[in-house]
Order: structure tokens, then C-alpha cells, then sequence
């Protein structure tokens, strides 16, 4: 009919088989847009097919993934050139070497205290000179060589605070074990006349005459149970070529002031130091030292012996 109802049945409602498929057409194609998802905001307007949205925070751990396909990169988003990258480290630079505190032709206290530490652990045999010289230098080497140390040779900041954790601050008698200590203010009782000044307190022997010291040598003494008498004596005999009867041990260039007790070169003192002792009498390891005052002394002259 031409009322515009063509293709609808009778006032009833009933729609003709055309009409019923055309609207059976449309429902389907709006179902399957729902279920793909389709929206209008996504629909072209071109005309052409539905594109997906294009989202600028897509990373490699979007659901999503590329919007071209392609496999997402694991390697993190480099920042834009602009000028205001921070600039490259640095490499680290290697830290300064130890400060060297003592070398080879240093002298004082010093070296002399090194040198009495390098003798605690057994680095160095001799006694304390004060002078770091060959052999110092080479007991340094071999402890610092035994710790993983550079071997310079050269006592540096870290080796001295290596060798102060193993040893003890040495005391007086370590520090001047082979001679050089300085000697003691003179005794009173040396200042007149022709002396041989023995101090106990310093290890010291000194040859006076008239007040003035002329020779200085390192001395030993007897052993607390044979203890070197103190006081003043004189030089009664003089044996150049001694042996002891008592002890059947030489005593040469013997100048005995006390009984058996006299001033003479030990070898004994001269090879072990003060490791040992002797009988009472007062020891003397520098052979031309007593050879010139045993040629010097005579009968009668001054021993004082006291701390």
C-alpha cells in the first residue's frame, strides 16, 4: 500500500518474512560489534576498517604489545637528546700510594725504634744503629714481602702500622742493645783524676781523665746471681792474655779491679750481645777499643762502678 507500511503485515503487528530478516541481519551485526569490542570512538571515518587506538605509554610489558607487530624490545626507552643527559662517570681514580715515612739513609730514633721492632718478629738480627742501612732494608722487604705487601724496602705508612700491630714499644735496653746509647751524665767521683767511669744505668764505659771523657764504649755486667760490684776500686793487675781459672774461660786484655772481677773483651758479648751475662765482671765487645785502653790504664787508676 502507499502509506508507508509496505512490507508490514496488518494492524496486528506481524512483519512480512522480508522485514523479519532484515532485522534479524541488523541484530547479528550488532552483536558481533560488542563482542570484537568496537566502538563508535574507534570506527574510522573514512569509511575504512576500525583501527585499534594508538597509545604512547605501550611498553614492553604492555598487554598490547607494538602497534606493528613486531616483537616488543626488552632494552629500556633511551631519553631524548636534548642537551640535558647527565654526562658519563668518570672512571674512579686509584687511591695514593702509602706515604713513605723511613728509607734507606735515614737516621735517629726513630729508625733505631724500627729497628727494634723488625727484631721483635725476627727480621733483623743486629742491634738497633739508628741508621737505616743494607740489612735494615732488607728485613723490611722480607716483612713486608710475607704480608702481601709491596717490597720496597722503603718503611711506609701501611707496613709501619702492620709491624706496630705485632710488636711491643721496645724498652731502653732493646733500643740500644748493640751500643750507641747515649752515655749517662758522668758519676762526681769520675771528674778528678784518671777514670775508668763504668755506668750500670746506660751500659756505658767511659775513659776520664781530668774530667774529660776520651773514650765511650758499650759495656756488659754480671747476672743477677753474679751481679757486677758497685763502688770505687783501683786497678790492681793487669793480664793481658787471661784465661779463668774458675770459669776456664778466656779474659783477655783482663784488668782486674775487684778480686776476680775486671774489665775485658768478652767474645762472647761480641757474638751474642745481651743475650748473655758474665760472671761479675764488666764485659767490653769492641776488641781495638779495649786493645788502646788496656794499653792506656795503669796500676792504680780510678773504677767507679755505679747505676
Amino acid at each position: 500500500m502507499g502509506d508507508g507500511t509496505a512490507g508490514r503485515g496488518p494492524l496486528t503487528g506481524r512483519r512480512s518474512p522480508a522485514v523479519r530478516r532484515a532485522f534479524a541481519v541488523l541484530a547479528g551485526a550488532a552483536a558481533l560489534a560488542t563482542v570484537c569490542g568496537c566502538t563508535a570512538e574507534t570506527a574510522g571515518t573514512d569509511g575504512g576498517a576500525a583501527r585499534p587506538p594508538v597509545r604512547a605509554d605501550v611498553g614492553p610489558t604492555s598487554p598490547d604489545g607494538p602497534a606493528d607487530g613486531k616483537a616488543a624490545s626488552t632494552a629500556p626507552a633511551r631519553p631524548a637528546d636534548d642537551g640535558t643527559a647527565s654526562p658519563k662517570a668518570s672512571p674512579a681514580t686509584s687511591a695514593p700510594p702509602p706515604r713513605v715515612l723511613w728509607s734507606r739513609g735515614d737516621r735517629g730514633p726513630a729508625v733505631r725504634e724500627l729497628q727494634a721492632r723488625l727484631r721483635q718478629v725476627a727480621w733483623l738480627f743486629e742491634g738497633p744503629s739508628g741508621t737505616y742501612d743494607a740489612r735494615t732494608e732488607e728485613a723490611v722487604k722480607g716483612f713486608q714481602g710475607k704480608r702481601g705487601l709491596p717490597r720496597s724496602g722503603r718503611t711506609d705508612s701501611v707496613t709501619w702500622q702492620r709491624l706496630l700491630g705485632m710488636t711491643r714499644e721496645p724498652g731502653r735496653w732493646e733500643l740500644y742493645l748493640m751500643g750507641g746509647q747515649p752515655a749517662a751524665e758522668p758519676d762526681p767521683r769520675c771528674l778528678t783524676g784518671r777514670v775508668l767511669c763504668v755506668d750500670k744505668t746506660s751500659r756505658t764505659l767511659r775513659w776520664m781523665v781530668d774530667g774529660r771523657t776520651l773514650t765511650t764504649v758499650s759495656v756488659r755486667f754480671g747476672s743477677q746471681y753474679t751481679p757486677t760490684r758497685e763502688g770505687v776500686f783501683r786497678v790492681y793487675w793487669k793480664s793481658r792474655h787471661h784465661v779463668s781459672t774458675l770459669y776456664d774461660s778466656p779474659m783477655p786484655y783482663a784488668m782486674f779491679f775487684s778480686g776476680g772481677q775486671a774489665v775485658h773483651y768478652s767474645p762472647d758479648f761480641a757474638a751474642r750481645g745481651y743475650a748473655g751475662a758474665s760472671h761479675g765482671c764488666v764485659n767490653v765487645r769492641d776488641e781495638a777499643a779495649i786493645a788502646e785502653l788496656f794499653a792506656r790504664v795503669r796500676n792504680g787508676d780510678k773504677v767507679v762502678v755505679s747505676w
